[in-house]
């Protein structure tokens, strides 16, 4: 922890009480010119910190950001987002930054958030609006011991993390979207964005990326995407602690990773079906090459669709984009 953290957390531990200087002074082994220059830090990160000359230092208010230090506070796992989170005010994309620390051996569990991405990707090379101070978008590095084609699995589980995350904290409809989305009554809240690097035979890391529209209001939303994307803030007109949903994803995350690295995917495969609704319905699917028609019958051992057509064959579908009939 460093020097700063230490003095953060005997503030928050004073629970608005003054604590004078030369106390903070002596407990961090500092003097009090350095303690006054990590309160300053402390103050530019947006923490509401008073300060007397008689009674020392109070902390007032935390900021609405997703400091490192925030989503530390009251973080309930064993690995993820213990050791290293990187924190941008504004970068191109967290999964892309992931990637460069997970090539340079940055170990699991390692998270990267943004408060905004001027260039959020989804899949396919599309865009995700990241609304700067209103969502969540955020990535996490995995080094799974699983063969390439396993990999695809986690797009799933990271969609049952945070939809679980969801309705823990709002009673609302959210369903998942086979792949990568999750929607609320046809509209997307939340994207994820899966990414791999292979070494060999075997999986080197995975980078798992999401993006969620926690508190961005309807005239912040781009025009754009008004009819298709939604938050939780339109949705419920209040809004959210985005640090709370964050640690809340993180710790479901790491819940059903464990399943997954413990070859449990058949539990994963039954909440993503239970959480989907998908099973049964006639859909029309937009592949790379064709498109394909039918019910969906089934989510297979990998996780891709099994899609029954009207002359009863049925296909495997490993990638496209859904459109419910």
């Amino acid at each position: 922890m460093s020097t700063k953290d230490e003095l953060l957390k005997y503030l928050r531990e004073s629970d608005g009480a003054w604590i004078s200087g030369e106390s903070l002074a002596a407990a961090l082994v500092i003097s009090r010119s350095a303690v006054w220059k990590h309160i300053k830090a402390l103050q530019e990160e947006g923490y509401e910190i008073g300060s007397s000359s008689r009674r020392g230092y109070a902390l007032r208010n935390l900021p609405d950001r997703l400091l490192p230090a925030e989503i530390r506070q009251g973080l309930k796992t064993v690995c993820f987002g213990r050791e290293t989170i990187e924190y941008y005010d504004e970068t191109d994309s967290t999964n892309l930054r992931a990637r460069a620390l997970a090539h340079d051996g940055a170990p699991e569990g390692t998270v990267v958030v943004a408060e905004t991405q001027i260039r959020g990707r989804g899949r396919r090379g599309r865009t995700w609006f990241s609304a700067p101070r209103y969502g969540i978008y955020v990535s996490v590095i995995l080094r799974p011991r699983v063969q390439p084609h396993e990999a695809p699995q986690l797009t799933l589980l990271a969609a049952i993390a945070m939809t679980e995350t969801l309705l823990e904290r709002a009673s609302l409809p959210f369903a998942i979207k086979w792949p990568n989305d999750i929607l609320v009554e046809g509209k997307k809240i939340a994207g994820i964005l899966t990414e791999m690097a292979l070494e060999m035979d075997r999986v080197d890391y995975v980078v798992v990326g999401v993006g969620l529209n926690v508190n961005t209001p309807e005239e912040v939303m781009a025009e754009e995407i008004r009819d298709i994307a939604t938050s939780l803030h339109m949705l419920t007109g209040k809004n959210f602690s985005r640090v709370d949903i964050l640690r809340g994803f993180l710790v479901k995350l790491e819940q059903y990773y464990a399943l997954f690295q413990d070859r449990q995917f058949e539990r994963i495969r039954d909440r993503w079906k239970e959480l989907s609704g998908i099973i049964g319905k006639q859909v029309k699917i937009e592949g790379l090459d064709r498109a394909y028609e039918g019910e969906v019958i089934d989510l297979d051992r990998d996780g891709f669709l099994i899609l029954k057509a009207s002359d009863g064959h049925l296909e495997r579908i490993v990638a496209g984009d859904v459109l419910y009939r």
